[in-house]
C-alpha cells in the first residue's frame, strides 16, 4: 500500500459491533434474500433504464436505492433540498458501501469507486452497468485521467458523488477531505454540495452495524447489518457552494469539509418524518472558518467533532 493512501483508525472489532435488538436468523436471511433479488433485478434492468428521460430515470433509480437500503430493514430520512438540476459535485463523509445507494435514494448520481469494486460479485457488475466512475488508488499516475473523467461528466450536466476521506470511517468521526476530486469542480465551474451521511439507533447514538472499516470482509459486513434492528440512516443535503467561490481546490476541500463536520450540530434538531421526500434542513457551516479537532478517542461519540486523516481512497 502507497504511503499516500489514506487510513483510518476504525476497526471492525472496535467500531461494528451493534448495541440493540437483533433480527432472527430467519428475518436476516429474508432480508438478504430481498437484496439479492433487488440486485439481480437492478443488473437486468439498468439497461434499459438508461434509455429512459432523466426524469423517469432518476425517480426509477431512486426508487430501486432506497428499497435496498430498506430491505436491510433500515429507514431512510432525508433532510434539506436538492435544489436545481445540472452538474454538480456532491461530497459525504464515509461510512460504508451502504453509502452509494443511500446517496443514490436521495440524489441519483454517478458515484466515483475503487477499482477493487469492480471485482466484488454481482455488486461490481452493477455499478459499471450504473455508470460508476472508478480510480485506481494505488497508481497515482492513473489520478489524472481519473479528473479528466469526472470533468467530462460534470460537463456533461451529471451529478459525481465522491467520498474525499478515500477511506471509511466508523461514523463517530470524520477524516480529513482529500482535495484531487476537488478540482475536477474547478474546471468544469460547477457547484460542490456537501451532504452528511448517519446510521442512527433507536437511542440517538451512532450505529455500528453499518461500518464497514478496516480489513472486515464484506460477508460480514452483509450478515452484520441484515441482524440489526432499529437502525435508520440520515441523509442532510447542505448549501452548495458555488463556482468560484474559491479559486484552490485546498480551499474548496476545507469549505466543504466545515459543511460537513457543521451539519453534527444540524443532527441536534427535532426529528423529521420518515422517507424519501426532501425536508428543509437548517442554515449548513459552509462558510464557517472555524477548525475542528479529533476527539481524544474517534470510538467515542462527539456532537461536534471530527477527526482528522480516513475503503474508497481518493488521493489528494
Amino acid at each position: 500500500m502507497s504511503v499516500w493512501l489514506p487510513t483510518s483508525p476504525c476497526t471492525p472489532e472496535a467500531c461494528a459491533g451493534h448495541e440493540g435488538d437483533t433480527a432472527s436468523v430467519t428475518r436476516a436471511v429474508l432480508r438478504l434474500a430481498a437484496a439479492v433479488v433487488l440486485i439481480l433485478l437492478g443488473i437486468l434492468g439498468a439497461p434499459p433504464v438508461r434509455l429512459l428521460p432523466a426524469g423517469p430515470r432518476h425517480t426509477v433509480v431512486r426508487a430501486w436505492s432506497a428499497a435496498l437500503v430498506r430491505a436491510f430493514g433500515i429507514r431512510i430520512t432525508v433532510h434539506g433540498s436538492p435544489g436545481p438540476g445540472g452538474g454538480r459535485l456532491l461530497v459525504a463523509n464515509h461510512i460504508s458501501w451502504l453509502d452509494i445507494p443511500l446517496v443514490a435514494a436521495a440524489l441519483p448520481c454517478r458515484m466515483l469507486a475503487k477499482s477493487d469494486i469492480r471485482a466484488w460479485p454481482v455488486l461490481g457488475r452493477l455499478a459499471g452497468r450504473a455508470g460508476t466512475l472508478f480510480i485506481e488508488r494505488d497508481r497515482i499516475r492513473a489520478l489524472p485521467a481519473t479528473v479528466e473523467a469526472m470533468t467530462g461528466a460534470l460537463l456533461a450536466g451529471d451529478r459525481v458523488t465522491v467520498f474525499p476521506e478515500g477511506s471509511t470511517w466508523c461514523g463517530r468521526a470524520q477524516g480529513t477531505f482529500r482535495r484531487a476530486a476537488f478540482q475536477a469542480a474547478l474546471d468544469a465551474r460547477v457547484p460542490v454540495q456537501p451532504l452528511r451521511l448517519t446510521y442512527l439507533c433507536r437511542d440517538g447514538n451512532p450505529a455500528g452495524a453499518p461500518a464497514f472499516v478496516g480489513d472486515d470482509p464484506l460477508t460480514a459486513s452483509l450478515w452484520r447489518i441484515a441482524r440489526a434492528r432499529g437502525v435508520r440512516a440520515e441523509v442532510r443535503l447542505l448549501p452548495r457552494i458555488p463556482p468560484g467561490r474559491y479559486g484552490h481546490r485546498r480551499d474548496l476541500a476545507a469549505a466543504a469539509q466545515r459543511a460537513v463536520a457543521g451539519a453534527w450540530s444540524a443532527a441536534a434538531a427535532p426529528d423529521p418524518l420518515p422517507g424519501i421526500p426532501a425536508q428543509p434542513a437548517a442554515p449548513s457551516a459552509t462558510d464557517r472558518d472555524s477548525a475542528n479537532r479529533p476527539a481524544a478517542s474517534v470510538h467515542h461519540w462527539v456532537s461536534s467533532s471530527p477527526a482528522a486523516a480516513s475503503s474508497l481512497r481518493t488521493p489528494s
